[in-house]
Protein backbone atom coordinates (compact mmCIF):
# COMPACT_ATOMS: atom_id res chain seq x y z
CA UNK A 1 0.00 0.00 0.00
CA UNK A 2 1.45 3.24 -0.99
CA UNK A 3 1.10 6.45 1.75
CA UNK A 4 1.09 9.71 0.38
CA UNK A 5 2.48 12.67 2.38
CA UNK A 6 6.21 13.53 3.46
CA UNK A 7 7.94 10.99 6.17
CA UNK A 8 8.88 12.08 9.44
CA UNK A 9 12.33 10.99 9.83
CA UNK A 10 13.88 9.76 12.78
CA UNK A 11 17.73 9.77 13.58
CA UNK A 12 19.68 7.88 15.31
CA UNK A 13 22.25 10.24 15.91
CA UNK A 14 24.72 8.47 17.72
CA UNK A 15 25.42 5.79 14.67
CA UNK A 16 25.48 8.56 12.75
CA UNK A 17 27.77 10.71 14.09
CA UNK A 18 30.02 7.45 14.87
CA UNK A 19 30.08 6.53 11.08
CA UNK A 20 30.76 10.78 10.35
CA UNK A 21 33.87 10.32 12.61
CA UNK A 22 35.61 7.49 11.16
CA UNK A 23 34.41 8.38 7.49
CA UNK A 24 35.33 12.16 7.69
CA UNK A 25 39.65 12.57 8.13
CA UNK A 26 40.52 14.14 11.28
CA UNK A 27 42.28 16.25 9.52
CA UNK A 28 39.00 18.46 9.42
CA UNK A 29 39.42 20.85 11.69
CA UNK A 30 38.51 24.03 13.29
CA UNK A 31 40.28 27.47 13.03
CA UNK A 32 42.04 26.84 16.34
CA UNK A 33 42.67 22.99 15.12
CA UNK A 34 39.60 21.22 17.12
CA UNK A 35 38.65 18.14 14.98
CA UNK A 36 35.21 18.98 13.62
CA UNK A 37 35.20 15.65 11.28
CA UNK A 38 32.22 14.36 13.05
CA UNK A 39 30.05 17.62 13.02
CA UNK A 40 30.83 18.60 9.23
CA UNK A 41 30.01 15.12 8.59
CA UNK A 42 26.63 14.85 10.29
CA UNK A 43 25.41 18.32 9.06
CA UNK A 44 26.62 16.78 5.36
CA UNK A 45 24.92 13.40 5.77
CA UNK A 46 21.70 15.09 7.27
CA UNK A 47 21.78 17.38 4.60
CA UNK A 48 21.43 14.69 2.04
CA UNK A 49 19.08 13.07 3.93
CA UNK A 50 16.47 15.86 3.96
CA UNK A 51 17.62 16.35 -0.34
CA UNK A 52 17.08 12.83 -0.66
CA UNK A 53 13.82 12.15 1.85
CA UNK A 54 11.80 15.71 1.80
CA UNK A 55 10.64 15.12 5.10
CA UNK A 56 8.18 17.84 6.71
CA UNK A 57 9.09 16.35 10.11
CA UNK A 58 12.39 15.49 11.56
CA UNK A 59 14.04 14.08 15.09
CA UNK A 60 17.70 13.85 16.05
CA UNK A 61 17.34 10.89 18.76
CA UNK A 62 19.32 11.25 21.46
CA UNK A 63 21.35 8.48 23.92
CA UNK A 64 21.11 10.03 27.19
CA UNK A 65 21.81 6.80 28.90
CA UNK A 66 23.98 4.51 26.46
CA UNK A 67 24.01 1.40 29.03
CA UNK A 68 20.58 1.79 30.69
CA UNK A 69 20.29 0.34 34.17
CA UNK A 70 16.73 -1.85 33.30
CA UNK A 71 18.89 -3.75 30.82
CA UNK A 72 22.12 -4.49 32.76
CA UNK A 73 20.62 -5.48 35.48
CA UNK A 74 18.93 -8.19 33.57
CA UNK A 75 21.94 -9.08 31.44
CA UNK A 76 25.40 -7.84 33.45
CA UNK A 77 27.23 -8.17 30.00
CA UNK A 78 25.02 -5.65 28.15
CA UNK A 79 27.61 -3.58 26.18
CA UNK A 80 29.96 -4.40 29.47
CA UNK A 81 33.07 -4.32 26.67
CA UNK A 82 32.47 -0.75 25.42
CA UNK A 83 32.86 0.43 29.05
CA UNK A 84 35.59 2.38 29.41
CA UNK A 85 38.16 3.20 32.60
CA UNK A 86 35.52 5.39 34.49
CA UNK A 87 31.77 3.95 33.94
CA UNK A 88 31.38 6.06 31.19
CA UNK A 89 31.24 4.71 27.00
CA UNK A 90 34.49 4.18 25.42
CA UNK A 91 34.21 7.38 22.74
CA UNK A 92 37.38 8.38 21.32
CA UNK A 93 39.27 11.43 22.36
CA UNK A 94 38.55 13.25 19.82
CA UNK A 95 34.93 12.41 19.17
CA UNK A 96 33.82 13.09 22.72
CA UNK A 97 34.21 17.18 22.52
CA UNK A 98 32.32 17.15 19.30
CA UNK A 99 29.37 15.61 21.04
CA UNK A 100 27.83 19.17 22.58
CA UNK A 101 28.97 20.82 18.96
CA UNK A 102 26.31 18.96 17.67
CA UNK A 103 23.76 19.49 19.93
CA UNK A 104 24.20 23.50 19.47
CA UNK A 105 24.53 23.70 15.84
CA UNK A 106 21.36 21.58 16.00
CA UNK A 107 19.51 23.79 17.95
CA UNK A 108 20.74 26.86 16.41
CA UNK A 109 19.26 25.05 13.13
CA UNK A 110 16.02 24.48 15.40
CA UNK A 111 15.81 20.58 14.65
CA UNK A 112 14.09 19.01 17.71
CA UNK A 113 16.51 16.78 19.48
CA UNK A 114 14.84 14.26 21.63
CA UNK A 115 16.71 12.21 24.48
CA UNK A 116 15.18 10.48 27.92
CA UNK A 117 16.96 9.95 31.12
CA UNK A 118 17.35 6.07 31.37
CA UNK A 119 17.00 5.22 27.13
CA UNK A 120 18.83 4.76 24.47
CA UNK A 121 18.00 6.52 21.27
CA UNK A 122 16.62 3.49 20.37
CA UNK A 123 14.19 3.60 22.87
CA UNK A 124 13.08 7.03 22.07
CA UNK A 125 12.99 6.31 18.19
CA UNK A 126 10.69 3.26 18.86
CA UNK A 127 8.25 5.47 20.95
CA UNK A 128 7.99 8.54 18.68
CA UNK A 129 7.46 5.45 15.99
CA UNK A 130 4.69 4.20 18.33
CA UNK A 131 2.95 7.55 18.56
CA UNK A 132 2.73 8.41 14.80
CA UNK A 133 1.32 4.37 14.47
CA UNK A 134 -1.53 5.67 16.76
CA UNK A 135 -2.21 8.53 14.78
CA UNK A 136 -5.69 8.11 12.84
CA UNK A 137 -4.57 6.70 9.28
CA UNK A 138 -5.52 10.18 7.75
CA UNK A 139 -3.24 12.40 9.71
CA UNK A 140 -0.36 9.76 9.58
CA UNK A 141 3.21 10.30 8.27
CA UNK A 142 5.05 7.69 6.70
CA UNK A 143 8.25 7.06 9.12
CA UNK A 144 11.37 6.47 8.23
CA UNK A 145 14.37 5.70 10.64
CA UNK A 146 17.69 6.16 9.54
CA UNK A 147 20.47 3.89 11.69
CA UNK A 148 23.45 1.70 11.39
CA UNK A 149 22.47 -0.75 13.96
CA UNK A 150 20.11 -3.39 12.91
CA UNK A 151 18.16 -3.84 16.25
CA UNK A 152 15.87 -1.16 14.95
CA UNK A 153 14.94 -3.69 12.08
CA UNK A 154 12.24 -4.73 15.10
CA UNK A 155 10.34 -1.75 14.00
CA UNK A 156 9.47 -2.21 10.76
CA UNK A 157 5.87 -2.08 9.98
CA UNK A 158 4.37 -1.98 6.69
CA UNK A 159 0.80 -1.04 7.55
CA UNK A 160 2.35 2.18 9.01
CA UNK A 161 4.49 2.59 7.24
CA UNK A 162 7.36 2.40 9.20
CA UNK A 163 11.18 1.58 7.15
CA UNK A 164 14.68 1.69 8.34
CA UNK A 165 17.29 3.42 6.20
CA UNK A 166 20.35 1.18 6.86
CA UNK A 167 23.29 3.31 6.09
CA UNK A 168 25.27 0.28 6.22
CA UNK A 169 26.80 1.00 2.49
CA UNK A 170 26.60 4.59 2.98
CA UNK A 171 24.28 7.47 2.98
CA UNK A 172 24.51 7.48 -0.50
CA UNK A 173 23.40 4.20 -0.81
CA UNK A 174 20.51 3.31 1.88
CA UNK A 175 18.98 0.29 1.88
CA UNK A 176 15.81 0.31 2.76
CA UNK A 177 14.16 -2.25 5.22
CA UNK A 178 10.68 -3.01 5.09
CA UNK A 179 8.85 -6.11 5.30
CA UNK A 180 9.85 -7.75 1.76
CA UNK A 181 13.06 -7.03 2.76
CA UNK A 182 13.74 -8.55 5.48
CA UNK A 183 11.66 -11.83 4.54
CA UNK A 184 14.46 -11.44 1.57
CA UNK A 185 17.64 -10.78 3.77
CA UNK A 186 16.61 -12.53 7.36
CA UNK A 187 13.52 -15.09 5.86
CA UNK A 188 11.33 -13.64 8.67
CA UNK A 189 8.26 -11.56 8.13
CA UNK A 190 8.17 -9.12 10.62
CA UNK A 191 10.14 -6.87 12.51
CA UNK A 192 8.68 -8.51 15.88
CA UNK A 193 9.86 -11.75 14.16
CA UNK A 194 13.29 -10.22 13.78
CA UNK A 195 13.08 -9.13 17.63
CA UNK A 196 12.40 -12.76 18.55
CA UNK A 197 15.50 -14.53 16.17
CA UNK A 198 17.82 -11.75 17.28
CA UNK A 199 17.07 -12.69 21.05
CA UNK A 200 17.69 -16.53 20.13
CA UNK A 201 20.83 -15.89 18.17
CA UNK A 202 22.47 -13.11 20.45
CA UNK A 203 24.30 -9.93 19.44
CA UNK A 204 28.12 -10.33 20.32
CA UNK A 205 28.49 -6.70 19.37
CA UNK A 206 26.09 -5.80 22.15
CA UNK A 207 27.08 -8.55 24.90
CA UNK A 208 23.84 -10.62 24.53
CA UNK A 209 25.07 -14.16 24.32
CA UNK A 210 21.82 -15.64 22.91
CA UNK A 211 21.48 -19.77 22.97
CA UNK A 212 24.76 -21.43 22.51
CA UNK A 213 24.55 -23.58 19.65
CA UNK A 214 21.40 -21.53 17.74
CA UNK A 215 22.29 -19.38 15.50
CA UNK A 216 20.33 -17.23 12.82
CA UNK A 217 19.54 -20.28 10.67
CA UNK A 218 17.92 -22.42 13.41
CA UNK A 219 16.41 -19.23 15.03
CA UNK A 220 14.41 -18.62 12.05
CA UNK A 221 13.66 -22.38 11.10
CA UNK A 222 12.71 -22.48 14.90
CA UNK A 223 9.88 -19.40 14.67
CA UNK A 224 8.48 -20.34 11.58
CA UNK A 225 7.88 -23.87 12.94
CA UNK A 226 6.33 -22.40 16.30
CA UNK A 227 4.94 -18.78 14.91
CA UNK A 228 7.04 -16.49 17.85
CA UNK A 229 9.84 -16.88 20.86
CA UNK A 230 6.22 -17.96 22.94
CA UNK A 231 5.61 -20.67 20.60
CA UNK A 232 9.24 -21.73 20.71
CA UNK A 233 9.06 -22.07 24.66
CA UNK A 234 5.73 -23.48 24.89
CA UNK A 235 7.42 -26.57 22.42
CA UNK A 236 10.11 -26.85 25.04
CA UNK A 237 7.99 -27.02 28.16
CA UNK A 238 5.81 -29.38 25.76
CA UNK A 239 8.89 -31.65 24.83
CA UNK A 240 7.67 -31.43 21.08
CA UNK A 241 9.43 -33.85 19.07
CA UNK A 242 10.12 -31.71 16.37
CA UNK A 243 12.97 -30.54 18.69
CA UNK A 244 16.35 -32.46 18.65
CA UNK A 245 17.35 -33.70 21.84
CA UNK A 246 20.54 -31.09 21.61
CA UNK A 247 18.25 -28.32 21.02
CA UNK A 248 15.37 -28.58 23.65
CA UNK A 249 18.94 -28.97 26.12
CA UNK A 250 20.33 -25.80 24.67
CA UNK A 251 16.76 -24.17 24.96
CA UNK A 252 16.39 -25.51 28.54
CA UNK A 253 19.50 -24.65 29.64
CA UNK A 254 18.90 -21.20 28.61
CA UNK A 255 15.68 -20.33 29.86
CA UNK A 256 17.09 -17.67 32.74
CA UNK A 257 18.67 -15.89 29.31
CA UNK A 258 15.28 -15.88 27.20
CA UNK A 259 13.13 -15.02 30.49
CA UNK A 260 15.21 -11.97 30.38
CA UNK A 261 16.48 -11.20 26.82
CA UNK A 262 13.19 -10.28 25.17
CA UNK A 263 13.10 -6.98 27.76
CA UNK A 264 16.88 -6.75 26.75
CA UNK A 265 16.79 -6.72 22.95
CA UNK A 266 13.11 -4.97 22.52
CA UNK A 267 13.18 -1.17 22.61
CA UNK A 268 11.11 0.49 24.86
CA UNK A 269 7.99 1.48 23.19
CA UNK A 270 6.24 4.33 25.98
CA UNK A 271 9.29 6.38 27.04
CA UNK A 272 8.81 9.75 29.02
CA UNK A 273 9.05 11.96 26.03
CA UNK A 274 7.04 15.21 26.08
CA UNK A 275 5.12 16.55 23.10
CA UNK A 276 8.03 17.21 20.90
CA UNK A 277 7.70 20.09 17.98
CA UNK A 278 9.52 18.35 15.07
CA UNK A 279 8.40 20.19 12.20
CA UNK A 280 11.19 20.67 10.18
CA UNK A 281 11.64 24.88 9.92
CA UNK A 282 12.26 26.28 6.47
CA UNK A 283 14.79 28.74 7.54
CA UNK A 284 17.05 28.52 10.97
CA UNK A 285 15.44 28.94 14.25
CA UNK A 286 18.44 31.16 15.26
CA UNK A 287 20.86 32.60 12.15
CA UNK A 288 22.94 35.07 14.33
CA UNK A 289 23.72 32.09 16.17
CA UNK A 290 24.08 29.38 13.81
CA UNK A 291 26.52 32.13 11.92
CA UNK A 292 28.42 31.92 14.98
CA UNK A 293 28.90 28.40 15.55
CA UNK A 294 29.78 28.25 12.07
CA UNK A 295 32.57 30.64 11.90
CA UNK A 296 34.00 29.03 15.58
CA UNK A 297 33.68 25.74 14.61
CA UNK A 298 34.74 26.00 10.43
CA UNK A 299 31.35 25.05 9.66
CA UNK A 300 30.32 27.57 7.26
CA UNK A 301 30.10 25.11 4.14
CA UNK A 302 28.33 22.30 5.67
CA UNK A 303 25.86 24.95 7.58
CA UNK A 304 25.14 26.11 4.06
CA UNK A 305 24.80 22.87 2.59
CA UNK A 306 21.72 22.15 5.30
CA UNK A 307 20.59 25.72 5.42
CA UNK A 308 19.80 25.31 1.64
CA UNK A 309 18.35 21.50 1.86
CA UNK A 310 16.09 23.52 4.60
CA UNK A 311 15.34 25.88 2.05
CA UNK A 312 14.34 23.77 -1.29
CA UNK A 313 11.98 21.14 0.29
Amino acid sequence: MTHAGHPLLLLDTATLYFRAYFGVPDSVRSPDGTPVNAVRGLLDMTARLITARRPDRLVACWDDDWRPAFRVDAIPSYKAHRLSADGGEEVPDTLAPQVPVIAEVLAALGLARVGAPGYEADDVIGTLAAREAARPRRERSPVEIVTGDRDLFQLVDDDVPTTVLYTARGISDLDVIDQTRLAERYDVPTGSAYADMAVLRGDPSDGLPGVAGIGEKTAVTLLRRYGDLDGVLAAVQAHDDRLTPAQRRRLTEALPYLDVAPGVVRVALDVPVGEVDDQLPRTPAHPERLVELATRWGLTSSVTRMVDALAAR
